[in-house]
């Protein structure tokens, strides 16, 4: 009988993972939102073409994240977190010197496959295959420090904007990626995966096999409806704030603090008993989004009651990122996560691609952003249905 090896601890790989996240989410993703503005400003194409041309670099990488979950599972992630650090710049330098939007499109585009290869959802494979049943701690620890990038990286990018020009801060930024990214990812990373002792009376879940069971497609589209629903509301907060009355800036305060809920999300997710059935986190996830979004939707103020319930709603958001991101491992197990993983997140990614848009859309297909939320609020209550039978 094989001797079961012990997760090994949450350490110096880990921590170099998590500063690889912190480092790449803020110059992948949110440095583009801070500079849409000046970006449009500069060369006159409007933000909305803009954010549109990061929104198909998220497309991409949903549809690389299928092959890269599989080439981590099958090769290990030393070789294929390397590459996207290195792709990854060399889009942001497309972006640099981009004459026209077409090519601007194109170098988001490239950095979308390298987001697909260094974000969440490869580091989640990492940590699903290294830490076996400590994955949780691990994956909340990851999930806290990617959750400052916004915070390290906006006020970089602002600051870079105020004395020089877009494209000069982008190249910069390229520069950093490169040069911390790539020997994090090649020197504390896996080359390959130890093969994992396999008891034959156990089933060994596959794609094929998964993506055949009534299990799964619930899940799928139990976390559609919640993201969705969270997505559509939580982005749009300052809109539907200024509707009730708060200025602006309040909002905009709102929308920021809303952000550090999502941190305290992350903590709470850890009390959830580790012996729970692995459908409870997203039930319990789905109606208390469901609460919160009603709340924000009923709610007409004071403002410090509006803040007090994004803030929460913002907690429910962070928890579902680790929800999302063990729902795989918890139902099938690590063997083949990556693979399984890839193609249950490639729908979602897309929905968050369209984030943005989706509470604007939906507002003014209703009148009102109040009527957006509680449309919100009936997809999250559809999300906990489908919950009970994921």
């Amino acid at each position: 009988m094989t001797a079961v090896q012990a997760p090994p601890s949450l350490g110096g790989r880990l921590a170099a993972l998590s500063i690889g996240q912190v480092i790449s989410w803020g110059i992948l993703f949110y440095a583009l939102i801070v500079a849409s503005p000046a970006i449009a400003a500069d060369t006159g194409w409007p933000v909305a073409l803009v954010t549109l041309s990061f929104s198909s670099g998220l497309i991409a990488s949903a549809a690389a994240g299928v092959f890269v979950g599989r080439w981590l599972d099958a090769r290990g992630p030393r070789l294929i977190m390397t590459i996207g650090s290195v792709v990854g710049p060399a889009g942001l330098i497309v972006v640099v010197i981009a004459p026209n939007l077409t090519v601007f499109t194109i170098g988001w585009v490239i950095a979308g496959i390298a987001q697909s290869a260094v974000l969440y959802q490869a580091a989640f494979t990492v940590i699903a295959r290294r830490y076996g049943s400590r994955r949780r701690g691990a994956m909340t620890i990851l999930t806290l420090a990617g959750g400052l990038a916004s915070t390290v990286f906006a006020p970089i990018v602002a600051g870079l904007l105020t004395v020089t020009d877009w494209r000069t801060t982008f190249l910069l930024l390229a520069g950093v990626l490169l040069v911390t990214t790539v020997p994090l990812h090649w020197f504390s990373l896996e080359r390959s995966w130890t093969p994992v002792p396999h008891d034959d009376g156990v089933q060994a879940h596959t794609v094929s096999s998964v993506i055949r069971t009534r299990r799964f497609w619930m899940l799928e589209l139990s976390m559609l409806a919640l993201a969705a629903a969270l997505f559509s509301v939580t982005l749009a907060l300052i809109p539907l704030f200024t509707e009730k009355g708060l200025s602006y800036e309040l909002a905009a305060w709102a929308l920021g603090l809303l952000g550090a809920g999502q941190v305290i999300g992350r903590l709470l997710y850890v009390a959830i008993p580790h012996t729970a059935a692995p459908w409870i986190p997203l039930a319990a996830t789905a109606g208390l989004s469901a609460a919160f979004l009603a709340l924000l939707a009923l709610v007409p103020g004071p403002p410090w009651l509006l803040i007090s319930i994004g803030i929460a709603a913002g907690a429910v958001r962070g928890a579902q990122t680790l929800v999302q991101g063990s729902a795989v491992a918890d139902r099938w197990g690590t063997r083949n996560y990556g693979a399984i993983n890839g193609v249950f997140a490639a729908p979602i990614t897309l929905v968050g691609a369209f984030g943005p848009a989706l509470g604007p859309l939906l507002a003014v297909a209703t009148g009102s952003y109040s009527t957006m939320a509680l449309i919100a609020v009936a997809l999250a209550a559809l999300s906990l249905v489908l919950a009970r039978f994921s």
